[in-house]
């Protein structure tokens, strides 16, 4: 029986699957997806629907935690889509994927831009404003 574990990760968000032998079930922590909204169940379905016969042989659990509803879904989708390919062992699963959207298997990663010192709260590059120009 195999077992594999991979990990995805969109904004602060942070995910971890873990794959088996299994009848198709599929939770994201400890929860089945029909638990989430339909916009996070349609997001951590989309590698389910392109693996199609291959997903209905495995169980995943997925952990995900940090961020919000949806950076957790975009990670969870990451990880399922990661450990379904892992599985297969073929090259045209993960083509397929790519095709379909890069970002089922390749981070973004983008981040937000820190604040720079001296200048106020508001955001990276927000300076006073000056009246006298």
């Amino acid at each position: 029986m195999t077992t594999i574990n991979t990990m995805g990760r969109r904004k602060t968000a942070k995910a971890r699957a873990t794959l088996k032998e299994g009848e198709g079930r599929v939770k994201v922590n400890k929860k089945p997806l029909s638990r989430y909204s339909e916009m996070e169940q349609l997001r951590m379905k989309e590698p389910l629907r392109i693996a199609a016969d291959l997903s209905d042989e495995v169980d995943i659990d997925v952990t995900a935690n940090g961020g919000g509803k949806m950076g957790q879904a975009e990670a969870a989708r990451m990880a399922i889509a990661r450990a379904l390919v892992e599985y297969s062992d073929g090259d045209d699963l993960r083509q397929k994927m790519l095709d379909y959207d890069r970002y089922l298997l390749v981070e973004d990663f983008r981040r937000t831009e820190t604040r720079k010192p001296s200048q106020s709260s508001k955001g990276a590059r927000h300076k006073t404003q000056k009246s006298y120009r």
